[in-house]
């Protein structure tokens, strides 16, 4: 795989900057034009959508914000295939064609098929997604094809030895996952290692768990280097291992936009006193973190009562790490605000869906119980 540029970090297009905080749709246009604009000019070129991103807004945006201002040889799009939305082969080129037609190119520089886990693989068997997505490369609609996963060790190695010919593979890999039993980042990296495929990252910074670390992380990494910011740590863990191609960073303003091209535009990997750092930051973390949700809010759509999981895991996870002995805090007031809006967490009805679709397979139905035990 030949990428545009040398440079490791990719835009990612699923948490984008919002007018209203609390619909995912109300994307600020003038504000992501500008961090498109920003981006490209400090030499990024890399570029990642799927159909479903801010609920299905985010490929016509980035139409209007990329596409149609910059020229196509200056970017390269990276656009997804998704199993929940399959419901007989002919949806592949349905969603296919209004994904060109959302995003305005020709052609994907890189299409993935989509969130593979046990049940999602069946389905992309059943319909022939692998099998369809090679005849979209060789009509020069796809110029590189891969697939995003969310499985254990073992699944990775079935679906890398079923589909040898894959150009690449996008992992989530963090410094907090390494050794997850859950999540299998190390085990998961040894594999695509082992099949000698390139490797994109996603969720390096694990839906902003890792920007947001405990006051004694903050002060561990500040001791070291005052000028690094704390996300900093989590993409240059990842950007340095080797056979990992592109890193994915969800950048929803500005800052957080300058503030990764700062350190990605001449990247550097971590030192091994850095790496000893990292260690340390992770046993502080983990004692710490009661449901490590990333927040990528696919429990959401389709929940019959309307739950705002991620919000309220985020909640919990922050009012756990408040010192203690505080009369008040503001995270229930939050989960009282967003309660007027959406569903409690004690109105889950246990159905399952939302763990069925879960990329870290949480026991979501048993959280919503602690969250619900706790605020109300």
């Amino acid at each position: 795989m030949v990428l545009m540029n040398d440079k490791k970090l990719g835009f990612g297009l699923m948490r984008l900057p919002l007018t209203d905080p609390e619909n995912k749709k109300s994307i600020d246009h003038e504000h992501l034009c500008r961090m498109v604009d920003e981006f490209l000019a400090r030499g990024f070129t890399y570029f990642d959508t799927a159909w479903m991103y801010c609920g299905f807004e985010s490929e016509n945006a980035i139409r209007r914000a990329l596409v149609e201002r910059h020229p196509r040889e200056s970017y390269t799009l990276a656009d997804k295939l998704h199993a929940g939305f399959l419901e007989c082969a002919e949806d592949r080129d349905r969603i296919f064609e209004e994904q060109r037609r959302k995003t305005g190119v020709e052609y994907f520089d890189y299409y993935l098929i989509h969130d593979i886990n046990p049940h999602h693989y069946e389905i992309y068997l059943k319909y022939d997604c692998f099998g369809w997505a090679r005849e979209k490369k060789a009509q020069g609609l796809i110029r590189q094809l891969g697939f995003s996963f969310h499985g254990d060790a073992v699944l990775l190695e079935r679906v890398l030895t079923d589909q040898p010919d894959m150009d690449f593979v996008q992992l989530q890999l963090n410094y907090l996952d390494w050794e997850s039993e859950g999540v299998q980042s190390r085990k998961c990296y040894e594999v695509a290692r082992r099949h000698g495929v390139d490797i994109i990252v996603m969720e390096p910074v694990k839906g902003g768990t890792l920007a947001n670390v405990p006051p004694a992380v903050q002060g561990l990494f500040r001791s070291y280097d005052r000028t690094m910011s704390v996300p900093s740590w989590a993409i240059r863990f990842v950007a340095g291992l080797e056979g990992v191609k592109m890193v994915l960073s969800g950048m929803s303003n500005m800052d957080q936009l300058v503030d990764n091209t700062s350190y990605m535009a001449d990247f550097q990997p971590l030192s091994d006193k850095e790496l000893e750092l990292i260690w340390q930051a992770v046993g502080i973390i983990n004692s710490g973190i009661a449901i490590p949700c990333t927040g990528c809010a696919y429990c959401v759509d389709g929940c019959p009562q309307e739950i705002a999981i991620p919000q309220y895991f985020s909640l919990y996870n922050a009012d756990r790490q408040e010192v203690e002995g505080k009369d008040w805090t503001p995270q229930g007031t939050y989960y009282e605000g967003l309660t007027a809006k959406f569903g409690k967490a004690s109105d889950c009805i246990g159905c399952g869906r939302c763990e069925s679709i879960c990329p870290q397979h949480l026991p979501i139905i048993e959280h919503l119980k602690e969250v619900a035990a706790h605020f109300e």
